[in-house]
């Protein structure tokens, strides 16, 4: 169990982190919008051009030095909220249906990785219209979090 005074610090900075946490979600949302987009002009390019291998660069960057250590760092701030008493009340509904929405985001996360590398191998076998699809997803998983978060409708 928790002490006490390490449970009252942490309500001390609580606004602390949750602004990391607002940041950092910020951050990893960015990457999950505009990586569909990257993949969308990298199946235009003909493999092996220069524009092809500069994407691959674009890509790579986005996933390792932003996506992911934002997606880690919203876990952390989130678990870190998540243990400062008051903060989860009942009813909880709501919060499990956020926690679903942001298990299936980083479940896109992880698909997403696959297919980069699928496009640094030279092996995507998508189409343009497949991606401007999926670049919808963490748009509409995003609109349920945040009207849960919100609303707290259950």
């Amino acid at each position: 169990m928790l002490s006490e005074t390490f449970l009252d610090s942490l309500a001390d900075h609580y606004l602390l982190f949750k602004a990391f946490h607002i940041v950092s979600v910020i951050s990893w949302m960015a990457g999950l919008l505009y990586l569909p987009r990257l993949f969308m002009y990298h199946c235009e390019a003909e493999k092996g051009s220069k524009q092809s291998e500069t994407f691959k660069v674009m890509e790579y960057r986005l996933m390792k030095i932003i996506m992911m250590p934002a997606m880690l760092l919203s876990f952390l701030f989130g678990g870190i909220l998540l243990l400062v008493p008051g903060v989860l009340e009942r009813p909880f509904g709501w919060f499990h249906g956020k926690f679903l929405a942001v298990l299936l985001l980083a479940g896109f996360h992880g698909v997403m990785g696959k297919w980069r590398k699928d496009f640094a191998r030279d092996a995507n076998q998508k189409s343009q219209s497949f991606f401007r699809i999926a670049n919808e997803i963490p748009t509409v998983l995003m609109i349920i979090i945040v009207f849960l978060v919100v609303l707290k409708p259950f």
